[in-house]
């Protein structure tokens, strides 16, 4: 455990401008005086107005939508102290030129720096390393406006919460002084765009925080909390197992159309285009897909697959495709062992046939890495006859390759922390891989082709600086690759 630290007072500071504190998108203060460096104070969260400019002017575009989505929120009797920090550098701006590359790395706009150099010839910039509190504080709200703030209670904390890792905060910190451009403007502006959909949509709200830890707004390793809206996965095995005594009374078709109903959700989750126009019931298709490949289903309910359901299926699919039946996959999807009449008929009509445990398994690791299902990779499973071990040794497949990323994703980690560098070649990584215990050998070409995979803006887990040729890219750590 980190070193326990006493605070006794608070930084007066905008409550906006604490939460983009608390929040990762700056790591600057502008103080009303100089803070000496290695203090430490709670950030108090001022529900009083010191910009000098309304706040459409005073802050950055991309910042806006926190200011909306918050300001409505602030109290005028109570403020909520959630965070502590220690000032790790404080500068004096009074260089006009610089205002510009200044706001593009914080949340002011030129125009707020313009304006409070009018007011007095200079601006103090505190560089904060931010730590949450273990539980928020509630305290009265002080109507003033002072700069340091005695708390009505000392506040014990430690440093095991950093709103960012070290090197996240050193790597930041580097770009303000040295006033670098920002890396990645684009994606500022699709985290902008999609911020205020974040309260109300997980999806949205998901990509709001991988794109925040891509920016480098924060280090926190993503973990996937069980989503409420992915619950249904857990049960696809048991719609499929449902039979007319365990159901309480539903009758054999309904069991049969709510499998169907769960069946097709899951095709449609993997990637598949299911035609609503051929839906199930007396002489129609269970399932269609017509995208990526023509996929035909058919999907029995109950204990055990009937030796009928390969004519079925060979029947109704040649009415509704006609001469395009045979171009497309046909598949069975059922619980329990097929019969060996069932198994033979499968093969002659070329149908494949996997347990609905096999659909449950492709569906949960969709669910858990997004990325990882290649439908025109998994076609190649799709042989006649029961195919659950060929779905099974795809997804074998799909989790060694995610290990070795997870793997190489903290190989780069480790190997930057232990050297004291910010950024790797490819021939020293690959060195080092061999003596990390590997998960399988890799040659120098294919591990850059990983890295350049892994440091893609869809993925995010590593940034790369390009060089002149493959092998002199340089690349540097972003985020964890969560495989439990």
């Amino acid at each position: 455990m980190s070193e326990l630290v006493v605070l006794q007072t608070s930084l007066f500071l905008p409550a906006l401008e604490v939460e983009a504190l608390i929040q990762g998108q700056i790591i600057v203060a502008m103080p009303r005086k100089f803070i000496h460096p290695g203090q430490r104070f709670a950030l108090y969260p001022a529900n009083v107005s010191i910009n000098l400019l309304p706040n459409q002017q005073q802050y950055r575009s991309n910042f806006l939508p926190v200011v909306q989505n918050f300001i409505g929120n602030l109290s005028t009797e109570t403020a909520l102290i959630k965070a502590w920090a220690k000032c790790e550098l404080c500068q004096m701006l009074n260089s006009p030129e610089s205002l510009e590359a200044l706001s593009r790395l914080t949340i002011w706009t030129t125009e707020a720096f313009q304006q409070a150099l009018v007011k007095k010839p200079y601006i103090f910039l505190a560089f904060l390393r931010v730590y949450l509190l273990p539980e928020p504080q509630e305290i009265t709200v002080e109507h003033q406006s002072g700069h340091f703030l005695p708390l009505p209670n000392s506040l014990i904390v430690s440093e095991d919460k950093p709103v960012l890792n070290d090197r996240t905060f050193a790597q930041r910190k580097r770009q303000l002084e040295k006033l670098e451009p920002p890396l990645h403007p684009e994606l500022e502006e699709l985290q902008s765009a999609i911020a205020s959909l974040s309260i109300s949509q997980p999806a949205a709200k998901q990509l709001d925080d991988d794109i925040k830890v891509f920016l480098g707004w924060s280090s926190d390793k993503l973990i996937n909390q069980p989503d409420s809206n992915l619950a249904w996965i857990n049960d696809i095995a048991k719609f499929g197992d449902r039979s007319i005594e365990q159901d309480e009374g539903k009758s054999n078709y309904q069991a049969g159309t709510d499998f169907e109903i769960i069946a097709r959700r899951s095709l449609d989750f993997l990637g598949f285009k299911v035609e609503e126009n051929y839906k199930g019931g007396a002489g129609g298709l269970d399932l269609f897909c017509s995208q990526p490949y023509p996929v035909v289903c058919e999907c029995k309910a109950g204990k055990s697959i009937p030796d009928r359901a390969v004519e079925e299926l060979d029947r109704i699919g040649r009415r509704h495709l006609k001469e395009n039946y045979l171009q497309a996959v046909r598949l069975i999807i059922g619980p329990g062992k097929p019969t060996k009449n069932l198994k033979e008929s499968a093969e002659i009509s070329k149908i494949s046939i996997i347990n609905v445990m096999s659909l449950q398994k492709l569906v949960e690791l969709k669910a858990k890495h997004p990325g990882a299902i290649n439908l025109v990779e998994l076609k190649q499973c799709l042989e006649p006859g029961q195919i659950d071990y060929k779905i099974d040794e795809y997804i074998d497949k799909a989790e060694r390759e995610i290990r070795l990323r997870s793997h190489i994703i903290q190989l780069v980690k480790n190997y930057l922390q232990n050297s004291g560098i910010e950024s790797a070649g490819v021939e020293s990584l690959h060195g080092a891989y061999f003596g990390s215990y590997p998960p399988q050998p890799i040659k120098t070409i294919e591990m850059h082709e990983i890295l350049i995979e892994l440091s893609s803006p869809l993925t995010g887990y590593l940034g790369r600086i390009k060089g002149s040729n493959w092998n002199s890219d340089r690349f540097y750590f972003l985020r964890d690759l969560l495989i439990n």
